[in-house]
């Protein structure tokens, strides 16, 4: 694997950070996961967004453009020999020394990792929920970012263990739904939408905007709210998304059968999930 470092594409074991950056000190950095299908950026405006939100709530002074950001995505993915693939873009907060800065950080570093993805199975392989005895914590400020302080989710994969078919599902302190590790939660009853908010402290998922886009477009009633498990064993539907797995079908939640697996309303967001592949939008 190639990456790009700061300006430079080099081979994986060959990059290095800098011990005195804030990223690996304090995990004060910003990463954004995505898919590039046939080197096309897909959702990148929406990651470009949420990306440049969090810098300026973190005061991390952006070192580079749109532009700039995306030509470095699209050399390391040639450097790899790509045109399908999944990748990680982190910006951390620079070397900064050790100790809490008083101000903003002036001095940022970009990394950019790309690899290559197996093409999805049609219809999507179904996962279990599985939900989880750590709760999810609150946000790290007045919102949940897409930080490098992930330790939550990495205790949270710890206590899942190996089950690739399973997805650890996230309650809130005081026993609200929340997210899966590494996704946001949909479910369907009686032909409405339901997906936990923003206040649960969840993170505000690209995919899931854009699956809530898409279900708007398909004349699809939406709800976000507050709700207790007991909403995903009524359920009709149940499914997770993110950007690399696009939208996944639940079959159980803690190992009680999901009533329809690949059910009508998540086949028809999935089918126009890939329409909005196919076309870039």
């Amino acid at each position: 694997m190639h990456v790009y470092v700061n300006g430079t594409i080099c081979p994986a074991h060959e990059a290095s950070v800098s011990v005195l950056d804030h990223g690996f000190l304090y995990g004060i950095g910003l990463f954004e996961t995505m898919r590039v299908y046939d080197r096309k950026l897909f959702l990148w405006d929406d990651h470009f967004a949420r990306l440049s939100s969090g810098l300026l709530a973190l005061q991390i002074q952006p070192a580079w453009s749109k532009a700039e950001l995306a030509d470095a995505i699209m050399q390391t993915i040639d450097a790899n020999g790509l045109k399908d693939a999944y990748v990680r873009l982190s910006v951390t907060a620079g070397p900064e020394g050790v100790g809490l800065v008083t101000g903003g950080y002036e001095r940022p570093s970009l990394f950019v990792f790309a690899k290559p993805v197996a093409p999805l199975a049609v219809p999507p392989q179904p996962k279990r929920l599985q939900t989880l005895a750590l709760v999810r914590q609150t946000a790290e400020g007045h919102q949940r970012f897409k930080s490098h302080n992930y330790l939550n989710n990495a205790l949270a994969r710890q206590e899942l263990g190996a089950r690739t078919d399973t997805e650890g599902l996230f309650l809130t302190h005081d026993g609200f739904l929340a997210e899966g590790i590494v996704s946001n939660l949909f479910w369907v009853k009686d032909g409405q939408l339901f997906t936990p908010s923003l206040d649960t402290g969840i993170l505000d998922g690209v995919t899931r905007r854009h699956v809530l886009r898409l279900a708007k477009q398909l004349a699809i009633p939406t709800t976000e709210g507050r709700y207790r498990l007991e909403a995903l064993f009524a359920a009709d539907e149940v499914f997770t998304t993110n950007s690399v797995q696009e939208i996944v079908p639940v079959a159980e939640v803690d190992g009680q059968p999901v009533e329809s697996t690949y059910g009508k309303f998540t086949r028809e967001l999935h089918l126009a999930y890939r329409q909005s592949v196919a076309t870039g939008m």
